[in-house]
């Protein structure tokens, strides 16, 4: 449960390695960690709950 904050954080890594290795600004690509993070903090915060729930 420690380690549900890496869901959104190792998405984003790869998600900025690919704009790096694609020469794209990540200005352009900002969007996409938006939608990264948003998606991973949503699915640690449901997991989180149905730890909790399940106890």
């Amino acid at each position: 449960m420690t380690r549900l904050f890496l869901l959104p954080l190792i998405p984003a890594l790869f998600w900025y390695l690919f704009l790096l290795y694609n020469r794209i600004p990540v200005k352009q690509g900002a969007r996409v960690f938006y939608w990264i993070i948003g998606l991973g903090w949503g699915l640690a915060a449901f997991l989180s709950l149905m730890m909790v729930l399940t106890r």
